[in-house]
């Protein structure tokens, strides 16, 4: 399979870390990237922002309609809601990229993934799998695919790393319980979750997009001085 195609905001200057975030269903690699200034990064902090575009398949609640999606989605029934092979399958393309950036020179604990809703799945399923160790994790308005097969399945590779989860309490596409459900299950195998909760429905608002500028600049200009 070759490396995903994707968007790619480079910083001025020396690239020193990276953050891959992964899009919505329907979305592209486009859509995040236009928050690139709005996180007000200090420009030595040597930021690469990469937003990936997942494949084009046809989504089977939004009527066979080819769209790209990380997964087929079936029902929109929580339990069920996520093709879990459809799910493996991205992971495995996702950490192709991660990988291709590791090869190219950069560290892996100088790297955050993050996601969106169906990205963020992806994200999450990783942050738990991944045999490296990354920057930090960021799950944003999502859940989580087979979290009866978390114990069996997670590594400790990143048991130790940041993990952000924000999500909207008014959220009518991933209900905020769908989200605290995937903290908590993290949270019980050890893993070092934060929960931020905002005033929003299935999106970002200005304080998140402020908290994700704290929760990079934590971890990248902290560690750049250290």
């Amino acid at each position: 399979m070759a490396v995903l195609p994707f968007v790619d905001v480079k910083p001025n200057g020396t690239v020193k870390a990276a953050v891959v975030w992964l899009h919505g269903l329907g979305d592209s690699g486009h859509g995040f990237a236009p928050i690139v200034p709005e996180l007000r990064i200090p420009a030595d902090a040597g930021i690469r922002f990469i937003f990936p575009h997942a494949p084009e398949q046809p989504v089977t609640v939004n009527g066979g309609m080819r769209m790209r999606a990380w997964y087929d989605i079936k029902t929109m029934d929580l339990t069920n809601r996520a093709d879990e092979a459809g799910v493996r399958e991205s992971a495995h393309a996702v950490q192709q990229l991660l990988d291709q950036l590791i090869a190219d020179g950069l560290d892996s604990e100088r790297i955050v993934l993050a996601g969106f809703s169906q990205g963020g799945v992806i994200a999450l399923h990783l942050l738990a799998r991944l045999p490296y160790k990354l920057a930090g994790v960021m799950a944003l308005s999502t859940y989580m695919c087979a979290p009866d097969k978390l114990a069996a399945e997670a590594t400790a590779s990143n048991k130790s790393i940041p993990v952000f989860f924000g999500h909207g309490t008014q959220d009518p596409v991933v209900p905020v319980a769908a989200g605290q459900q995937a903290f908590h299950a993290l949270k019980k195998q050890g893993f070092q979750v934060s929960w931020h909760d905002y005033r929003m429905e299935h999106s970002v608002c200005a304080q998140e997009v402020a908290d994700i500028s704290s929760f990079l600049q934590r971890l990248f200009m902290t560690a750049k001085e250290n």
